[in-house]
């Protein structure tokens, strides 16, 4: 329960609906808030990563990264130490959004060109506020000061020109979380951890490797895995020649679907029973990296057909791991 409560805290604190204060902006400030855009209190740079020092609970540190830039949305990845939040946000009317939010994604899936329901407003221009100084690891700073309540507490968030989100505080009854902007580091890649899976050369079980992956911003997610298979090359999963045509995640039923290239079966070169161990590798790959149980398997847009296996419409691979040696 204590964690669950650590991190609906944490979650609570990035980036929430804004109330604003309606003092005016005090001369010393030095900044008239009508000549800036919304942008320039929320930058958006791809490949940063932006490390938050906190205090007063075990999931108040945690670190963001960009996942996607595209237009005037955008994706971020924070990770807490306890879970991977991925939330998508948009510019607009001189406002910031919160579109969606996704806990438990340890993933990367572009959701940003995706359709959504009214968003809720974390930030917005002009702000009548008085700008508070915030003292960070990283400077002081003239924030915006953004103030929530609800019947658990009160969320305060400052954000700085040309920084962004700077400090977070929650305050209820009886404590105080806080967390505060430690580093800014750019030219970051996210390092995720892959298990591929692939067949024993029994001919019965699967064997599988752990891989460390880097993902840019924009990099899409089914090259970067084509790639990491193919590097692999000595457990042939995949041919040279074979290319992963899509990959996505369905959120409506929790499966992943990948189309293949028909050089996958044209290349492959293997009896009924090593094919089968094949397509389980697959399914296994997939189903770790994604969290899934079903993953769709298509070929070149058409079912499943290689002569020794076919698959049904909407029959999926499932994820099994009781052949895996080792587990």
């Amino acid at each position: 329960m204590k964690k669950l409560i650590g991190l609906g805290l944490i979650i609570l604190m990035l980036f929430t609906a804004c109330e604003y204060n309606d003092t005016d902006v005090p001369d010393n400030n030095n900044d008239n808030q009508d000549e800036y855009s919304i942008e320039e209190f929320f930058p958006v740079i791809e490949n940063t990563k932006y490390s938050y020092k906190g205090e007063g609970n075990e999931f108040a540190s945690y670190t963001v990264f960009i996942d996607y830039i595209s237009n005037n949305r955008f994706q971020t990845r924070t990770n807490n130490g306890g879970t991977e939040t991925v939330k998508v946000y948009e510019f607009k009317d001189n406002q910031l959004i919160e579109l969606y939010s996704r806990g438990e994604a340890y993933f990367r899936e572009d959701f940003t060109n995706r359709e959504f329901q009214e968003g809720n407003v974390v930030l917005k221009l002009p702000y009548t506020g008085e700008l508070k100084q915030i003292v960070t690891s990283q400077g002081n700073f003239n924030a915006i000061e953004v103030i929530t309540e609800n019947d658990q507490g009160t969320n305060t968030n400052y954000y700085a020109k040309d920084v962004g989100l700077v400090k977070s505080i929650y305050k209820s009854d009886d404590y105080e979380v806080s967390s505060t902007l430690d580093n800014v580091e750019q030219n970051i890649s996210l390092i995720q951890t892959v298990t591929l899976y692939y067949p024993d050369i029994d001919g019965v079980h699967l064997n599988s490797v752990d891989v460390q992956v880097s993902f840019n911003t924009n990099d899409s997610t089914k090259d970067v895995i084509e790639k990491t298979v193919k590097d692999l090359s000595v457990y042939e999963l995949f041919s040279i020649n074979t290319e992963i045509n899509e990959l996505y995640f369905d959120e409506n039923d929790e499966s992943v679907h990948i189309d293949l290239s028909n050089n996958f079966i044209e290349e492959m070169n293997a009896g009924s029973g090593f094919e089968s161990l094949m397509l389980q590798s697959i399914a296994n790959t997939l189903g770790s990296y994604y969290g899934v149980e079903n993953i769709y398997l298509t070929v070149d847009g058409n079912l499943y057909e290689s002569g020794h296996i076919s698959l049904k419409e909407n029959e999926p691979l499932k994820a099994d791991y009781s052949i895996v040696n080792n587990q």
